[in-house]
């Protein structure tokens, strides 16, 4: 190891040059300040991180802070060393320094695939962010809708309850009269019933008010004959053909009239969707030890892809101007409201599959 003594520092060999000097002496004080506030800021970081980014990645951190200050520590050594020549602590400082610099580039290797890997996720992020306003802008009007139709429809209840009463007492003037035949007397009670059943629709699935009776033993199949009587005229007019199959046991615990008002919303639809005659639609009831499987399938049109992710929302209908977005969504609702659930399937220009569970019993 040499003597000290006999090294000399910067400022003997640039004595003919002052200016020289003072601009290392100014260029390296800035350049140690400069890295120091960068380890300090990155330090800081790492401990306000610490509850979210992964402990290697706090290392990490703290390592290329480290590897900052140690490479300002070599500047402000030849500050230093300018009037002193203390060139064996410049020589450790740069030691360390090339020791951090190893650290650090390998654990940059290590996380390079990962790294780049969150630029092109945060990338692909940034150029879907139209994409999620404009779906964030369509749940919020969805949900304007709902609030709106929740304050008008108490008004729709009282107005209609008045000539639906009215209705039900004409019907059974009718059933009750002499002479009156058996099957008019039939469609009259059938009238009544679907009379008291828009009343209970008014009363809860479209205020969302939980009707006052309990649930009570329903059978499937019995309000699948009902719906079926209620779309003869479609059938008719459209020359379909309308299949059932029914296998085991279909009675549920469920509220009056709702079991119906979902069957119907699903096989009415399935009905529209057919444009041509002689197409058939078959609505299969599998009952299973924990529920009813109801399974709807038409030869229709089918619905477009771009329809089938926002298909339950509110206010949306694959009839355009014609539909009013509640049928389906109505049947989510009642279905959830039960513990069951709807799925659909659809193939555009080849028609459209829907599966139904409805559970036996809810706890």
């Amino acid at each position: 190891m040499e003597n000290p003594v006999s090294l000399v520092p910067h400022a003997v060999c640039w004595a003919a040059a002052p200016r020289l000097i003072w601009t290392m002496v100014v260029a390296n004080l800035i350049t140690f300040s400069s890295y120091f506030s960068i380890c300090l800021t990155l330090l800081y970081l790492a401990r306000r991180t610490g509850k979210v980014i992964a402990r290697d990645w706090a290392y990490f951190v703290v390592g290329f802070a480290l590897f900052i200050v140690a490479c300002g520590s070599t500047h402000l050594l030849e500050v230093i060393t300018t009037w002193n020549p203390v060139f064996w602590v410049d020589a450790w400082t740069n030691i360390i320094t090339a020791g951090l610099s190893a650290y650090v580039a390998f654990m940059l290797m290590r996380r390079a695939s990962t790294i780049a890997f969150g630029i092109n996720d945060y990338a692909d992020r940034l150029s879907n962010t139209e994409k999620e306003k404009l779906r964030m802008q369509e749940s919020l009007v969805a949900a304007q809708k709902i609030e709106e139709w929740s304050r008008i429809s108490a008004a729709v209840s009282h107005e209609i309850r008045g000539p639906l009463e009215a209705i039900e007492n004409l019907q059974y003037l009718i059933r009750t009269s002499k002479d009156v035949r058996p099957e008019i007397a039939d469609y009259a009670q059938k009238s009544a019933d679907e009379a008291n059943r828009v009343l209970a629709i008014s009363e809860s699935t479209l205020s969302f008010i939980r009707q006052s009776k309990k649930r009570e033993p329903l059978d499937i199949c019995a309000a699948l004959d009902s719906v079926r009587v209620l779309l003869t005229p479609i059938i008719r007019e459209k020359g379909i053909v309308l299949e059932v199959e029914h296998n085991g046991n279909c009675v549920v615990q469920a509220y009056a009239g709702e079991a119906r008002q979902v069957l119907l919303n699903v096989i009415r639809n399935a009905c529209e969707a057919v444009t041509k005659s002689g197409a058939h639609v078959k609505v299969t009831l599998t009952g299973e030890p924990d529920g009813v499987k109801v399974q709807v399938v038409d030869e229709g049109s089918g619905i477009e892809p771009e329809m089938l992710a926002n298909l339950f929302q509110f206010g949306v209908s694959t009839k355009g101007e014609q539909g009013n977005g509640m049928g389906l969504w109505t049947v989510r609702y009642i279905l959830a409201k039960h513990g069951g659930n709807v799925e659909v399937q659809s193939t555009w220009g080849k028609g459209t599959r829907l599966n139904l569970w409805w559970p036996r019993s809810i706890a």
